[in-house]
């Protein structure tokens, strides 16, 4: 077993996903309609990527039964991602940027990965369908005009909606906003209620300016906080800057995550098709000699109904 540096990580995954080649081999998840899959992030006390973890280094439970793991692999598997922006009236001069910050992370995509992206202000509306070119996603991107209220959770629940249509089995959302919701129809519990449900992981990154409390609502306050607890529900992470000039790093980060994540999948002992939701729990086991590791992963999921 070993572990990199992040740095040395991405320098390797940069030129990796420099490469074009339609042969580029990518580890197969086969995936069964009994398995549930598990995204896991593991990094060191320094926040850097830890590769290198065999099977017998992870134990799953489901509601504290323990699952035996079918399926692993510690390599990047295809993707099929979810791009969300915020196009309301708040975001302004930060358009541009935003932009800037989704291409960038659009260049940590592989050939195999597919993406869709949303846009939202008073609504939420798709403006591409799945796709494998990046640049179709970013023409579409490029004459989009910042107005109107923030209907953020919509654009949730039609980004989650969405991924119904996905081709890979490992997903993900990645949202960027400026704040809280404020013209949604669906609520914040809606919206937990089918991430939840979903096998998608959250990922968002904001720019809160630092006196943004003053004349924002209550709702809008709430927005980030809420934002970043749906996004741990799923494994995921949401990124809060006050700088907007670091916007595009951020996404680079999440998309270098996204690339070196561990995948457990397990059929569940509990086949009961009830409908409720089970809590999953990851016990990681501890090098010898290393500093004590952390992981992330999605919290739960619910059971298949009748």
């Amino acid at each position: 077993m070993f572990y990199r540096s992040f740095a040395l990580l991405s320098s390797i995954f940069l030129i990796a996903a420099a490469q074009t080649a339609p042969d580029a081999p990518v580890t197969d998840i086969r995936v069964e309609s009994t398995l549930v899959l598990i995204p896991v992030t593991v990094t060191d006390p320094t926040n850097r990527y830890v590769l290198g973890l065999d099977k017998q280094d992870f134990r799953v439970y489901e509601d504290d039964s323990e699952q035996k793991i079918k399926q692993f692999s510690g390599e990047d598997a295809p993707l099929s991602v979810g791009l969300v922006l915020d196009t309301s009236g708040s975001m302004g001069d930060k358009m541009d940027i935003s932009r800037r910050a989704i291409s960038e992370f659009l260049k940590t995509m592989n050939p195999a990965d597919e993406a869709f992206l949303v846009e939202f202000n008073d609504r939420a509306e798709l403006k591409s369908n799945f796709t494998h070119d990046p640049d179709q996603l970013l023409s579409k991107m490029s004459t989009t005009a910042s107005n109107g209220m923030t209907a953020l959770f919509d654009a949730m629940y039609l980004g989650v909606k969405q991924m119904k249509k996905a081709s890979n089995p490992r997903k993900a959302l990645v949202i960027v906003s400026d704040g809280g919701d404020n013209n949604s129809a669906f609520s914040a519990k809606e919206v937990l209620d089918l991430v939840r449900d979903a096998d998608v992981q959250i990922y968002a990154m904001g720019v809160f300016e630092p006196l943004s409390g003053f004349g924002l609502s209550a709702a809008e306050l709430a927005g980030p906080k809420l934002l970043s607890g749906i996004a741990a529900q799923t494994g995921g992470r949401a990124f809060g800057t006050s700088k907007i000039q670091e916007l595009p790093d951020i996404a680079s980060r999440i998309g270098i995550e996204l690339r070196n994540q561990y995948v457990l999948a397990y059929t569940p002992t509990d086949q009961k098709k009830d409908g409720k939701y089970r809590k999953v729990d990851v016990k990681l086991k501890q090098p010898d000699g290393l500093p004590e590791l952390k992981a992330r992963w999605r919290s739960g999921y619910y059971a298949p109904v009748q």
